[in-house]
């Protein structure tokens, strides 16, 4: 058997700590069954095994994959705060939910 050789392809240092996040988040929104795996094909169009990777943390989501993925789960986009040095935005998702639930809320209210 031939020794392997050639360049790693896994992610840096950098980029573990933010792919242990991805995949944390998305496990928290999603689970980790074959349903989430599938769930998050469908929201970026990404392979099984691609996804499969994100969800092990052994790959972070990359460009238009990370933005779909942050457009449908607010777990990842407050990831993606808290990674960016930007976690004190996470308050405004939030207050946004909050919002929606009063509004939900106010119209059960006034149907009931």
């Amino acid at each position: 058997m031939f020794p392997k050789t050639g360049n790693k392809l896994h992610s840096e240092s950098g980029e573990a700590g933010l792919a242990i996040m991805i995949s944390q988040a998305l496990i928290a929104e999603l689970g980790a069954s074959h349903r989430a795996t599938k769930t998050a094909m469908k929201w970026t169009g990404a392979s099984e095994r691609t996804v499969k990777h994100w969800l092990a943390a052994t790959h972070v989501p990359k460009g238009d994959h990370l933005v779909s993925l942050a457009r449908h789960s607010d777990e990842v986009l407050r990831a993606i705060l808290v990674a960016a040095g930007r976690g004190h935005l996470r308050i405004a998702l939030d207050l946004g939910t909050v919002r929606l639930k009063l509004l939900e809320l106010a119209s059960l209210l006034e149907g009931g």
